[in-house]
């Protein structure tokens, strides 16, 4: 139509960002493009000096992000045909908890030549684990302190959390801390490059840095982490929070200039990239789970009213739809960990073999996997190999395979790995709803399964429900879209948002019943073993983990 107008959600994920180009009437997503971050995840060596970085590690280039704007946006509109003069409104969204220190102009210190050359100037992605220490401490401060907001969090902070590694930079390197103007979410930053407005958004402040009734934790808490810390929100942060689906500003002539954009159209607040897709799978009610399934899975579900949930990464009044609770928990390794064992550990066979077939050798492994029965392999994992997230929130935690033999094949062990992510989905749902949290339907967003058929339907097998899967690939973009749309002024909400531009696939996973029987035996070994090694019963993989890093003179 003549008189269509359009929205641009820009992904911002953990190797590349994506853009796409959507029509604000139906959600028709009309072109996209990803740029893949020049300097990707930096966890070995700083770009700037070489320098080896510790274990656990994990930083990245925010000059990356602008990377995203000035290519892929560009080429998204290009491919969609759209002219930008249409495009009303642009929103992004991004992983969690990503943040950066910059000045007061929100100029990066890594770009600065005096701190370029320190790791802790650099943006720390949000799989950065080596600020456990003081998560740590952030949690036995919390509980001797009787920090009420702790229960929201599921008991613990994570060391992925915006806190643990803001005190992480103090510890090591308080002359970055105190060069740091601003401490700020990536997410929250790169809106501030769009608009040259500095705002904080409402997710990433309620779900990563402990916003909970109104409030950040008070000054008294803080300063018994750290005396320095003690004012941290008042000179480094903004204590005043932007909605979901706000109008952060409009956008500069600069950032308009890099996409090719008309300066003034709306650019929404941030959001995350697993909370944004709720919408853009048209869940916008109590009771049905959002699982974003790639690299890691976050699972996020709607309540109406408050609960306190072991091990959950969090519950925010709003966080996700408004006027709702929403409910975030997560698995920390599940596509990365596929990926490490096709990486490295998969005969040369099995390569040549998925060659010959013209196949990506997941798909073949897949393929090869899905001949089997339920229980067939003989085999049973945990599924730690990035540590756990939820429930037990423990980043030292390691894999485990158990029962292979000289007959073990890849095949096997490919999809012992799929169940053991899929037996860590169903704890989590189980301890939801053991809770208070019913989670009656589940929606699969994501890269995995657009890809591995198998995975859904292990997943349906193993937690018994239901699985709809969301109707694009792009869920977190199309989610920004949505927002964008709001921002915008062309819907009232994200709830008439998401009815108009949201979109779910005719496809349903259903859970074959003789599967779950099976299912049902191995998942009461999973909960055993989950237990002994990850509640403290036998902490071998910590003491592994402890001659790990002796040895490599670490300790």
């Amino acid at each position: 139509m003549a008189d269509d107008k359009y929205t641009i959600g820009v992904d911002f994920g953990t190797e590349s960002g994506r853009a796409v180009v959507v029509r604000v009437r139906d959600g028709a997503e009309l072109g996209s493009a990803v740029y893949n971050y020049p300097d990707g995840v930096i966890d070995e060596r700083l770009p700037s000096t070489g320098e080896r970085l510790p274990p656990e590690w994990a930083l990245q280039n925010p000059d990356d992000y602008i990377g995203v704007f000035k290519n892929a946006v560009p080429a998204a509109l290009k491919a969609s045909g759209v002219d930008p003069a249409d495009v009303i409104g642009i929103g992004i969204d991004f992983t969690a908890c990503t943040m950066l220190p910059t000045l007061a102009d929100g100029t990066p210190l890594c770009r600065l030549p005096e701190w370029r050359g320190n790791p802790h100037a650099w943006v720390k992605l949000w799989k950065h684990h080596a600020a456990q220490p003081e998560a740590d401490q952030i949690n036995e401060t919390a509980r001797r302190m009787n920090q009420p907001w702790l229960a929201r969090y599921g008991g613990k902070i994570s060391s992925e959390w915006f806190f643990s590694k803001v005190l992480q930079i103090l510890n090591e390197a308080p002359e970055v801390y105190h060069a740091a103007d601003r401490l700020i979410e990536a997410a929250d930053w790169v809106v501030w490059q769009l608009c040259g407005v500095e705002t904080r958004n409402t997710c990433t402040a309620g779900y990563k840095a402990i916003y909970q009734d109104g409030k950040f934790p008070d000054k008294e808490y803080l300063a018994a982490l750290h005396p320095d810390l003690a004012d941290v929100v008042e000179t480094k942060m903004k204590k005043e929070l932007s909605p979901l689906g706000g109008r952060a500003g409009g956008l500069t002539e600069e950032a308009a200039a890099w996409m090719g954009l008309k300066p003034g159209i709306a650019v929404a607040v941030a959001n995350v990239d697993a909370h944004v897709t709720v919408p853009a799978a048209r869940v916008t009610e109590p009771g049905i789970m959002v699982m974003i399934m790639g690299t890691s899975i976050c699972h996020m579900v709607l309540g109406d009213s408050l609960h306190e949930v072991p091990g959950m990464c969090g519950v925010v009044d709003g966080g996700i739809i408004p006027g709702l609770y929403g409910y975030e928990a997560g698995q920390s390794g599940v596509g990365d960990i596929f990926a490490w064992f096709v990486d490295n550990a998969v005969p040369p066979e099995y390569h040549e073999a998925a060659k010959a077939r013209g196949m990506d050798l997941h798909a073949y492994l897949e393929a090869e996997s899905a001949k089997q029965k339920p229980g067939e392999h003989g085999l049973l994992a945990l599924d730690w190999w990035n540590g756990n997230r939820s429930v037990l929130v423990d980043v030292d935690l390691g894999g485990l395979l158990l029962g292979a033999t000289l007959g073990t094949r890849a095949p096997d062990i490919y999809r012992a790995l799929i169940e053991a992510t899929a037996f860590g989905t169903r704890l989590i749902i189980e301890t939801f709803e053991k809770h208070g949290v019913p989670v009656k339907e589940i929606v699969a967003a994501g890269g995995l399964p657009e890809k591995n058929k198998l995975l859904m339907q292990i997943y349906s097998d193993v937690t018994g429900r239901e699985f709809r899967i969301i109707g694009s690939a792009q869920g977190p973009a199309l989610g920004s879209a949505m927002h964008a749309a709001v921002a915008a002024g062309a819907y009232p909400n994200i709830q008439e948002a998401a009815k108009a531009m949201g979109k779910l696939k005719d496809e349903v996973f259903r859970p074959i019943p003789e599967h779950q029987a099976v299912y049902d035996k191995i998942y009461a070994e999973y909960v055993i073993l989950h237990d002994y090694f990850g509640r403290g019963q036998n902490d071998v993989m910590k003491r592994l983990r402890k001659i790990r890093n002796q040895a490599r003179g670490l300790e």
